[in-house]
């Protein structure tokens, strides 16, 4: 079994060792998705907001009464604090996602006539939002290939040594420079994915990983096979 090591890899090597993971990742993967519920731009803003620290089947039970109850950004930029928090307490941090979330709204409201905008640049300027919650938004709700470089994002590529960088802004263009555009939504629930269910912060299942040929970081948990089994999670995480 071939092992990449570090400092041997040229650039050409490392575009086609990332894309070869890639393709391994949509075999394995094949109906990788975003895991947060929602039917239209403004409930994903909404429900991407509420997924930080928390997650995405904690934001999933919360939901269903939220979305029921408040309608429209001119519905939450309207709400009750107090009821609003208690809505979305379960998902933590409810006071200041609370704040994010009215604040959003109202910007939604007076500087895009209520509609949730298209474009990053845009979407970056609301309250709550950045880079990474705006290219989820993007990619999922408006069809705008987007990185979405969360912590299992950011593990797996330094894993990966597709970078060394720590910057998420930096990430995202370094990786972007590897995965053809058209693919950077789903790519990201594939890298997602493995990493909520194979690819694990503490101890990845290694002896389980169909990457494994490909990784220089293979070793760094288990690699015996029945071992590394037990490691490995499966769903529901939405």
């Amino acid at each position: 079994m071939s092992r990449v090591r570090d400092g041997e890899e040229s650039r050409l090597a490392l575009v086609r060792r990332a894309r070869r993971m890639n393709r391994i990742l949509a075999e394995t993967y094949p109906d990788a998705h975003c895991e947060l519920d929602f039917a239209n731009p403004l409930e994903l803003l909404v429900a991407t907001i509420l997924s930080a620290q928390c997650t995405d089947k904690r934001v999933n039970m919360v939901t269903p009464t939220l979305f029921a109850k408040y309608r429209s950004a001119a519905d939450y930029a309207s709400a009750d604090r107090a009821e609003l928090e208690d809505i979305i307490r379960s998902t933590g941090f409810f006071r200041a996602k609370a704040n994010s979330i009215i604040g959003m709204a109202q910007s939604v409201c007076d500087d895009f006539g209520g509609e949730v905008p298209r474009r990053l640049k845009d979407l970056v300027t609301l309250p709550g939002v950045g880079r990474k919650t705006a290219n989820v938004v993007l990619g999922n709700a408006f069809g705008v290939p987007g990185l979405t470089v969360d912590t299992h994002f950011q593990r797996l590529v330094r894993r990966f040594r597709w970078t060394d960088e720590t910057d998420p802004v930096k990430i995202e263009h370094a990786v972007g420079e590897l995965i053809p555009k058209s693919e950077w939504t789903v790519f990201s629930h594939r890298v997602i994915w493995h990493g909520r269910r194979i690819c694990i912060a503490r101890k990845p299942a290694c002896g389980a990983c169909p990457l494994a040929a490909l990784c220089p970081s293979y070793g760094e948990g288990p690699t015996d096979p029945v071992v590394a089994a037990k490691l490995v999670r499966t769903g529901p995480f939405s």
